[in-house]
């Protein structure tokens, strides 16, 4: 039995070697004075193969054609008056990770953080606010509340000398959850432009 696990643990590495690079291509240099150090050398690893950035390249493409799919198909199966994760939340059904609450609105963090400060701020009753595209008269008070929660959140979260606001508002914006919400974004240089 023991041959039999060797020879079979043998064909794993043996298989393993044929898919991955092996590390013997990363190079230790000198560090200069400003590097990081770890045992007073830093490891470099060599430029990626264009090969290599391509498929980074896909994986990213994927990423947002996933992204846009998924949008699209929340739109598709959209049920105005149906229950949303958002509402879950605010049920406290899922839990989630609550930066602000009032009365009327509340945020929490993004589970998937596009930023060191991520935070969605949602308006505790929909009122048919399923995107801003919607968006009536009658909502004005609610969108304001929305935004000056935004302020509140950013300090909260000290990152109120320079934050971005994002509303995603239908699928070719990829917004994917139809309960209307803002996120705050922050902790990092922006870039513009956006998307």
């Amino acid at each position: 039995m023991a041959a039999a696990i060797g020879s079979s643990s043998f064909t794993l590495l043996r298989n393993c070697a044929l898919v991955v690079r092996p590390f013997s291509t990363a190079k230790v240099f000198p560090r200069p004075a400003s590097a990081f150090s770890f045992h007073s050398k830093r490891v470099r690893f060599p430029v990626p193969s264009s090969h290599s950035r391509s498929r980074r390249l896909r994986f990213a493409t994927n990423a947002v054609n996933d992204e846009e799919a998924a949008a699209k198909a929340a739109a598709a199966t959209l049920d105005e008056g149906a229950p949303t994760i958002f509402d879950k939340i605010i049920a406290k059904e899922i839990p989630s990770s609550i930066v602000y609450e009032d009365e009327k609105v509340l945020a929490f963090r993004d589970i998937s953080p596009q930023a060191p400060v991520h935070v969605v701020i949602i308006p505790k009753i929909r009122d048919g606010l399923t995107e801003l595209g919607k968006a009536e008269a009658r909502h004005g008070e609610i969108l304001g509340q929305l935004l000056y929660a935004a302020k509140i959140v950013a300090e909260k979260e000290g990152v109120v000398d320079g934050f971005r606001v994002v509303i995603n508002s239908g699928p070719t914006a990829c917004q994917s959850v139809y309960h209307l919400h803002l996120h705050v974004l922050g902790g990092r240089q922006m870039k513009w432009p956006p998307g």
